[in-house]
């Protein structure tokens, strides 16, 4: 790996450990094996490489969950798969170090560079999302329905990642969601039409 590379690693190994605001660069270089200068050179901050490390762990994370392999439950766009979707992220969430976690500390942080970054790579988590429930390759997931659907569920995932921070005894589990998903769509199905 190049200086690049192991800056990302170095990075994503100091923000589970230590998190964004305890990260310093000198942690960095230490982790990574490189010198000070290199994070300026191939990512211009210690900033903007923290950013840039979180969204690479929640990718790796994304990708732990299988996309269109065939140990996926349910068809596509059904309350099985809505179920084992949100199972499987709950049981990351209930990992030692876990990104989600971390993710908190991330959503407040007030750094103009960083909050771009991530804003950037919220259409990206959304559509990753509606890919795996609708059962669809991310390329075929249309900007639009990126960002309704995706935001959608980037939203249950925020207050979920936000429960399981708060009180994971009393968090949501897969089932917990899906059953409050059938009865939404059970209410919206005997719901009187209003005034016109």
């Amino acid at each position: 790996m190049g200086h690049r590379e192991d800056l990302l690693e170095g990075a994503k190994r100091c923000l589970l450990q230590k998190g964004f605001a305890r990260t310093t660069a000198r942690d960095i270089v230490k982790e990574s094996g490189t010198n000070l200068a290199s994070i300026g050179y191939h990512y211009g901050s210690k900033d903007a490489l923290l950013a840039q490390a979180y969204v690479a762990l929640v990718e790796n994370v994304s990708e732990a969950f299988s996309w269109g392999g065939p140990e996926i439950e349910g068809a596509p766009g059904s309350l099985e798969r809505f179920r084992w979707v949100w199972s499987n992220i709950v049981d990351t969430m209930r990992e030692p170090g876990s990104v989600w976690r971390l993710s908190m500390e991330v959503m407040t942080i007030e750094l103009p560079e960083v909050r771009e970054h991530l804003a950037r790579a919220q259409r990206e988590g959304g559509r990753g999302l509606v890919a795996l429930l609708m059962g669809v390759p991310e390329e075929e997931v249309s900007d639009e329905t990126a960002d309704t659907l995706g935001r959608f569920y980037l939203t249950l995932m925020t207050g979920l990642i936000a429960q399981w921070t708060f009180d994971p005894k009393t968090a949501a589990d897969g089932d917990a969601l899906t059953e409050g998903l059938r009865q939404i769509i059970e209410a919206a199905g005997t719901a009187q039409p209003g005034p016109a």
